[in-house]
């Protein structure tokens, strides 16, 4: 992977030396914190725009040789922590239940309070990290997550352990949008390309993984270290942070987008709590409808008060670079499609192809185990493809491996599942560069926030595709009709996805 080495800061950057600010070259005028352009990327060039630097004396942004190895232990780890959160839980649920004597109800929220916070809270931590620093954002939302899990381990009623997911969620909404800030303005193309990577690398593990470490210590150990793991995990992180990760921040913002913020909460946490739970209390229930035109509501002011803020949270201006436009529609195309059948793919796999729950859970294995491996070598292929044709090859490679699986039928077994995962894994570990584009395509001074828009098209974009395919798989005539008919249109927006990286991202 490339070194994540110091760079001095570019003609027309800012940064603070020992207390003192330095400044030159163009400025976001009117303090507006607008933009003068959003230059587009091909997923290897620099980032543009005003950044300042909190390191002591005045030392260059973003970090040492020496940090290169900390910095990326930390994207690793944080981004392992974070996803394995989303699914290292479902398993234990029955322990859970039976332990604490809790409710289906109570334990639903176990699982989508961290979700409803983490993806609430996602874009607001974005523009926190902006404006008062990467690392104190990535910092404190690590201390909070890890003090959370010690919460949830210690938890000994329902409620409790439903207040410490909340808790949870907040922190890694603090530490995602902040992460990826980091790595965006971790120097060129080629640093940022290797965090990104080890941030998908991480993702995929945890995903693969949490199923089977949740399972395993409910049965041989006790549930509570579902959520002790994260912790000397946590106190990890923030140490390497504090060492490795310099600090930085948006030069021009003055103040953070009150109104803003609150709006973005609306809508993202009203949106989840209305997709998450749509399926059981029905699309027309008054709860649902009520979340849901919050939602819309919301969205429309949003747009209002990000239009005719001085200082908006999410500068309009910046969708009008293709690559990170055409980035976010590609990921949102992948979310909705991807993240909408992974929910239905264990009952699949349990209740019609006849797979115990182990082997279910060992069956995303391999593709977890060839996202990490190709990861590293799909630099070569950007350099000698670029990023638009690199992406959008593995899209296409995924969405090909989604209609193997759809023709899956009951007796198929491991030899004719494994080849259509394998191809999933690789195209998946392809469209790396996908993250690269899109924070490399806006200003430095606004990486977090476009972390943050990042990662809410990925999380919302997959409840929103639990709740489609789900129709689709409920309206079928059988399980298995519904789950072959979803995928195959999970891969025909997948496919979609693959054109608008083809022509957004040149």
């Amino acid at each position: 992977m490339s070194d994540l080495a110091a760079r001095p800061v570019e003609s027309g950057g800012s940064r603070e030396s020992g207390g003192s600010r330095e400044s030159g070259g163009p400025r976001e005028p009117g303090g507006s914190g607008e933009p003068d352009e959003c230059h587009e990327s091909d997923g290897s060039g620099e980032p543009s725009g005003s950044d300042e630097s909190g390191e002591p004396g005045g030392s260059a942004a973003p970090g040492g040789t020496g940090r290169r190895g900390p910095l990326l232990l930390v994207v690793g780890l944080a981004g392992f922590v974070t996803t394995l959160d989303n699914t290292v839980v479902t398993v234990a649920l029955p322990t859970l239940q039976a332990e604490l004597g809790a409710s289906l109800a109570v334990l639903e929220w176990v699982v989508t309070g961290y979700v409803l916070t983490f993806s609430g809270l996602m874009l607001a931590g974005g523009r926190l990290a902006d404006v008062y620093g990467r690392r104190r954002i990535l910092v404190t939302g690590l201390a909070v997550f890890t003090a959370a899990s010690l919460a949830a381990g210690l938890a000994g009623s329902a409620g409790a352990l439903v207040a410490a997911r909340l808790v949870q969620g907040c922190g890694a909404a603090l530490i995602l949008p902040a992460m990826l800030a980091v790595v965006a303005v971790a120097g060129g193309g080629r640093e940022r390309s290797a965090g990104v990577a080890v941030w998908m690398a991480s993702g995929a593990a945890a995903l693969a993984l949490g199923p089977v470490v949740g399972g395993y210590l409910a049965q041989h150990a006790h549930w509570s270290w579902i959520f002790l793991l994260n912790v000397p995990l946590g106190v990890l992180c923030v140490a390497l942070a504090m060492a490795a990760v310099p600090e930085s921040r948006d030069g021009t913002a003055a103040r953070v987008d009150v109104p803003g913020v609150a709006a973005s909460i609306a809508v993202l946490s009203a949106g989840t709590f209305g997709l998450t739970f749509a399926a059981e209390l029905g699309w027309t229930s008054p709860v649902i409808l009520a979340a849901l035109a919050v939602s819309v509501v919301s969205a429309a002011a949003f747009a209002v008060v990000e239009r005719l803020g001085r200082d908006p949270m999410v500068d309009l201006a910046l969708f009008r670079a293709r690559a990170f436009t055409g980035g976010v529609i590609a990921q949102v195309l992948w979310g909705l499609g991807v993240n909408g059948v992974f929910f239905f793919t264990a009952l699949f796999l349990q209740g019609v192809l006849g797979f115990s729950p182990t082997a279910s859970g060992l069956a995303f294995v391999p593709l977890a185990l060839l996202v990490a491996v190709v990861t590293p070598l799909v630099p070569l292929a950007e350099r000698r493809l670029g990023a638009a044709r690199t992406v959008a090859l593995g899209l296409v490679l995924v969405a090909g491996g989604m209609v193997a699986v759809a023709f899956l039928r009951a007796g198929d077994g491991w030899a004719e599942l494994l080849p259509a995962v394998c191809v999933i894994g690789i195209g998946s570990a392809l469209t790396m560069p996908l993250g690269s584009a899109v924070l490399g395509a806006v200003p430095e001074g606004r990486a977090g926030v476009a972390g943050g828009v990042f990662s809410v098209a990925r999380e919302m974009s997959g409840l929103f595709g639990i709740a489609v395919i789900g129709v689709i798989v409920n309206g079928a005539a059988s399980f298995t009709v519904g789950y072959s008919t979803g995928l195959l249109t999970a891969a025909g927006l997948v496919a979609a996805g693959a054109a608008v990286s083809l022509v957004t991202l040149r």
